[in-house]
């Protein structure tokens, strides 16, 4: 990085306050906190890109006594924030440097990559582009499963359709694209044309201060994605292609979860042996 930029900003939101699992940044998920692995993920991926801060944004003292415990960095922000990326935003616009680039890592996701944080600030800081954020070419027999999934759930599972130069046309709770002749394809690649997207964002700081001053637009509304204000309004995200994990799964929103999480450090190991 030239001498004198600012470091860029990784914000791990974390809320006490969650209506199905209060208090989940302090649960325990094989022996280790949900927010001990959230910040240890930051960590690494502040340490491969180099010239970025890691730090905890809560409105609650315990879950920042916890994160200080962690030797890590914590923010008080305003209880009346009710979301991730305003959390991000609040902590980013009140740093005495303004960090170029900040990224959003949810805190219940025990599964996120460094990998993934480090290729998106890479590429923002290659690209004319306000926002990036990681996706993943599924298998013809990941295609299948998020088809089956959607059934019982058709609002879980986020896909993604995209230009050649990586920049995103849109995202959808539906499954896009259609798939004419899918036969013939399935025949000539064991990947399907499908994308589904991760949720973890980058931001350009315009860019991110931009999206906090616009009101939903109507198709985030009617499809639920924030995102898709940033293309409503005229905005680039740019994809980033990242492989496909053996972890995978949503975050941490109910007790289910955390013993879906246990049962695939059970089967897989730990995540972070892959990278420490």
């Amino acid at each position: 990085m030239p001498e004198g930029v600012p470091p860029d900003l990784i914000v791990i939101p974390a809320r006490f306050a969650s209506q199905r699992l209060p208090g989940k940044p302090l649960i325990p998920i094989a022996g280790r906190t949900l927010l001990a692995r959230v910040v240890a993920i930051a960590r690494e991926g502040a340490r491969r890109v180099g010239n970025a801060d890691v730090v905890v944004a809560s409105d609650d003292a315990r879950i920042l006594d916890h994160a200080r415990d962690l030797g890590c960095e914590a923010v008080l922000t305003d209880t009346a924030i009710s979301s991730g990326s305003g959390r991000a935003w609040a902590v980013a616009h009140d740093r005495e440097a303004r960090p170029p680039i900040i990224v959003n890592l949810q805190g219940d996701a025990p599964f996120a990559q460094p990998a993934m944080i480090s290729a998106l600030i890479a590429a923002l800081r290659r690209s004319a582009c306000g926002v990036a954020t990681p996706v993943v070419q599924l298998s013809w027999e990941a295609l299948e499963a998020l088809r089956h999934h959607k059934h019982a759930s058709p609002f879980s599972g986020t896909t993604c359709v995209r230009r050649a130069d990586d920049r995103a046309l849109w995202f959808s709770k539906a499954i896009v694209p259609a798939i004419r002749d899918e036969a013939q394809l399935r025949q000539a690649s064991p990947l399907s044309p499908v994308f589904r997207h991760i949720g973890l964002y980058a931001y350009r700081f315009d860019a991110l201060g931009r999206f906090e001053a616009t009101v939903p637009t109507p198709y985030e509304r009617l499809e639920g994605l924030e995102q898709l204000r940033f293309l409503e309004s005229g905005e680039d995200i740019l994809t980033v292609e990242v492989a496909a994990l053996p972890h995978a799964m949503s975050g941490i929103d109910t007790r289910e979860d955390v013993a879906m999480a246990e049962r695939l450090i059970a089967e897989h190991g730990e995540p972070h042996l892959s990278w420490a």
